[in-house]
């Protein structure tokens, strides 16, 4: 009998002392935190895209208490709604929203580029990019077995006749899909942005023409044309400045660009800011 009082009396003890000291480490090594970083992450759209530069909706909450130079504004999926939260939140002014969404540059589905070879491996773009390249013809163009389509979160993305489509009224510009795509060609675009050149390839034209019917050959014809000097041709394509264009649409006329590769963009035929002939 004594000794089981004895073996509980030194239990009670060594309980009692363990809890002191857990008491005490608490106290001294007790870290703050912030009540508004979980009000910040109560307010994130969740998907962890990383289209902020942060780790995930959590880092990008740390991010905005610890450092006031943080971009409010930082996140696509989030858009207006979410930056008028996190303002009202750490009492700061609403940053402007930046509408941004995917754009494809290439328009080389079945109808206009050829195989090369017949893939018969793993039914992924990174797998068949391993393979020479892919099993197109144009090394620069789209794989099409959809790794952009299974990484979007709201089904954005979808594969047409071998080609990569975006759904603009879905997409919330994460970026996911563009970390997804092994040749590069998809680009986080301003939504607003009026016109695209929908082609990657930098080989020169008549190479590029023998392997895509609507790749770009560098003729330069656009760069004639736009009166506003924001195109220019660069590694044999040509590339839009959207801080000089104006959004005449010009560029994008038939007889203007032979190939189709610049094409009126899905916000300009919304909202009618150049005219259509396509």
């Amino acid at each position: 009998m004594d000794i089981i009082l004895v073996a509980a009396i030194s239990i009670t003890a060594i309980g009692s002392v363990c809890a002191a000291f857990l008491c005490i480490a608490n106290k001294v090594m007790y870290v703050k935190v912030d009540e508004r970083i979980a009000m910040l992450e109560a307010c994130m759209p969740g998907a962890n895209c990383g289209a902020c530069g942060f780790p995930g909706c959590s880092g990008y909450a740390k991010a905005l208490v610890a450092d006031p130079k943080t971009r409010t504004n930082a996140c696509p999926p989030g858009g207006a709604a979410l930056i008028k939260q996190i303002s009202e939140i750490l009492g700061v002014a609403a940053s402007e929203a930046v509408v941004t969404t995917a754009v494809v540059h290439c328009m080389g589905d079945v109808n206009a580029t050829q195989k090369k070879m017949d893939y018969k491996g793993i039914q992924t773009c990174y797998a068949a990019k391993e393979i020479f390249g892919g099993a197109g013809t144009c090394p620069f163009g789209c794989l099409g077995y959809g790794d952009c389509e299974l990484v979007c979160p709201s089904n954005a993305v979808c594969i047409e006749d071998g080609l990569a489509r975006i759904q603009p009224d879905n997409c919330t510009g994460c970026g996911l899909c563009v970390k997804a795509c092994p040749t590069g060609i998809i680009i986080i675009e301003k939504e607003s942005i009026p016109v695209a050149v929908l082609c990657s390839n930098i080989e020169k034209g008549a190479v590029a023409r023998k392997k895509c019917s609507k790749g770009c050959i560098a003729c330069r014809k656009c760069v004639k044309e736009c009166t506003a000097g924001a195109i220019t041709v660069e590694e044999n394509l040509a590339r839009i400045d959207y801080e000089k264009c104006t959004g005449c649409g010009q560029c994008a006329e038939p007889s203007v660009c032979a190939p189709r590769c610049i094409q009126l963009s899905a916000y300009s035929h919304k909202h009618g800011l150049v005219p259509s002939k396509v």
